[in-house]
């Protein structure tokens, strides 16, 4: 058996590592991608992914190049088919990557996506979740092949002819990035809590969200007592991503954000509506890292999703109106002076 497993080993020399969307969950496979890299340095390691993410991944140094997901999936299949490879990393798990197997074959590895574990949170607060992070079973994913967590937690790379944008003056002593947006309403506190956040912060603030914040952003920003720069909409991703390196500290809500900034080690303060830390995917931080989870416990309505909604499907959203933001700008100040 031995054996086997060193020849096997040694037969690792095209590896495909699949993750389609999004943001934050493509952020989240680096640790996984880098791990690869160190058990084989010589292997020709490839990402699967959709166009629409292809920054996230195309600067990754322990990639050598990166496959997408357009119309066909059976053009895909072709593409992937011609790669050869000797493993693939399924990180996605849904019926695509199922048919995808079927059409290219091959040694496979597939993360286990805990649905059934999750429906079962949601609809009936009955809890069998691991008490493990999404990154640490991502690479329970390619364990047995010696494939091994160097804990140094999530990377983020730039290409090397980025153009970094200006900072306005008002934040250059030393400012708070905070994260307006998120992907579903019941995952974002809305705006009179928002509010709340930046008249509590006494340090310079820079509003970080996608052209849809942007209204919100402008009227958070006109209105606070301090100085609140609004970048919504006024930065691309990459742009945000380097505004987030810069913080001193980000307040965020469950965003692809969040681990964009855990990828630079910051100090984070996440707030959490419908969503649960429980589910995984909290900030994952090497040792020594700082973070605080601001939530509203011991509602039986939450979590009511594993993903989010438009509204609160009670139209109470207590797990926002609850949220206490005494707490949240407490925590700030203490992480400003550690």
């Amino acid at each position: 058996m031995r054996c086997l497993v060193k020849r096997t080993f040694a037969l690792m020399q095209r590896i495909l590592v699949i993750r389609f969307s999004s943001i934050g969950d493509i952020v989240l496979t680096s640790p996984v991608v880098r791990a690869l890299r160190k058990r084989f340095p010589e292997a020709d390691i490839r990402f699967v992914t959709k166009p629409q993410f292809a920054e996230l991944v195309e600067h990754n140094p322990y990639i050598n190049g990166v496959y997408y997901l357009n119309d066909s999936l059976n053009e895909l299949a072709k593409e992937l088919k011609k790669f050869g490879p000797d493993l693939v990393v399924d990180l996605h798990h849904n019926l695509r990557t199922r048919i995808l197997r079927t059409l290219i074959g091959g040694e496979w590895r597939s993360f286990h996506k805990l649905n059934v574990e999750k429906w079962l949170k949601v609809n009936f607060n009955v809890d069998r979740l691991p008490k493990t992070h999404i990154v640490d079973r991502y690479i329970e994913t390619v364990k047995e092949f010696g494939v091994e967590n160097d804990g140094q937690g999530l990377d983020f790379f730039f290409p090397s002819d980025f153009q970094a944008p200006e900072i306005s003056e008002d934040l250059k002593p030393g400012f708070v990035a905070v994260v307006v947006g998120a992907k579903f309403k019941t995952k974002q506190l809305p705006r009179h809590k928002l509010m709340e956040v930046c008249n509590g912060i006494s340090k310079p603030i820079l509003l970080i969200g996608g052209p849809e914040d942007s209204t919100l952003g402008e009227s958070i920003s006109g209105n606070s007592q301090g100085v609140v720069v609004n970048g919504c909409g006024r930065f691309s991703l990459l742009e945000s991503a380097w505004l987030l390196k810069q913080a001193e500290l980000v307040v965020t809500h469950d965003t692809g954000m969040m681990h964009i900034a855990a990828a630079f080690n910051k100090k984070i303060i996440s707030v959490w509506g419908n969503t649960i830390p429980e589910f995984g995917m909290y900030p994952y931080l090497p040792e020594g890292g700082y973070s605080f989870i601001s939530e509203v416990k011991k509602l039986d309505c939450r979590p009511c999703s594993k993903i989010g909604y438009d509204k609160c499907p009670k139209g109470h959203f207590n797990c926002m109106e609850q949220q206490d933001i005494s707490t949240v700008i407490q925590q700030t100040i203490k992480f400003s002076e550690s």
